[in-house]
């Protein structure tokens, strides 16, 4: 049987996504906050501990993604390459290293569902959408200053996020909070009744690649909404630490295990 992912198959041409590395050139719009660092330190199962520096650091990104695999043929294929998502990343220890974490995130395809699965990313399905910017301003912004960039995030027909951006300068930097290697748990439940996770591992993984273009801070507001079936608006903001915006190029190809929990 063929494929990387479910369905494997006999010639596996039916798998849900390709195997790696995953290639992707994307636009990121980031807000990042301050909240209660309790409500971060609920998102951070053992043996992660909050970051010693600024434990309430909260990074909202949203990302407009067009991604391939080594072949590239998803890019002649558009339905196979483009997505959204919106992903809330926090800072956490392990041992004596600072990690990033994605503690949620939502897109708007399936075989981003299925990467998420095998990269620990708790992805869920929901509805994303974020400004475009363009060379001719008829019907776009620019990347400059003042260029202004709109984002919404919803799922289970509840809007959940929603963010305006203003740009204002050139900045060193698209935040911090995003910055680390990502630590992730790859949980699979046993599959009798009240058993034990079948596996569960704490990995590691970050870009193989990385290319960006200018990065670009400006002037944010922000504001985040109930739902009865999320739980993003648990992390409120206390205060906005800034809104930026950046082109990257990213190339995944694995990580590492940190610990076996099952």
């Amino acid at each position: 049987m063929r494929g990387f992912f479910y369905p494997r198959t006999a010639t596996g041409s039916s798998s849900l996504i390709p195997s790696p590395p995953w290639h992707y050139s994307g636009d990121l719009l980031t807000v990042e906050y301050r909240t209660d660092p309790a409500r971060v330190a609920e998102l951070l199962p053992a043996p992660l501990e909050l970051a010693d520096e600024d434990p309430g650091a909260v990074a909202l990104i949203w990302a407009d993604w067009q991604s391939c695999s080594a072949g590239r043929a998803e890019l002649l294929d558009p339905v196979r390459s483009q997505y959204k998502e919106a992903f809330v990343v926090v800072r956490c220890k392990f041992g004596q290293r600072t990690f990033s974490r994605c503690v949620y995130i939502w897109v708007d395809k399936d075989f981003a569902v299925a990467r998420g699965v095998h990269q620990g990313y708790p992805k869920k399905l929901g509805s994303v959408w974020q400004t475009r910017p363009h060379p001719f301003a008829q019907a776009a912004p620019q990347i400059g200053p003042g260029g202004v960039f709109g984002a919404t995030l919803a799922a289970g027909d509840r809007r959940l996020a929603e963010a305006v951006l203003t740009l204002r300068e050139e900045s060193p930097s698209n935040g911090f909070v995003n910055g680390h290697p990502m630590a992730h748990h790859r949980v699979y439940p046993g599959i009798e009744a009240g058993a034990d996770d079948a596996f569960a591992e704490l990995i590691s993984s970050g870009a193989s690649e990385f290319a960006g273009g200018p990065a670009w801070r400006g002037d944010v507001d922000l504001r985040l909404f109930e739902s009865p079936t999320e739980e993003l608006a648990r992390l409120e903001v206390h205060e906005v630490i800034g809104g930026y915006y950046r082109q990257v190029g990213v190339v995944w190809n694995g990580g590492t295990t940190l610990a076996r929990l099952a």
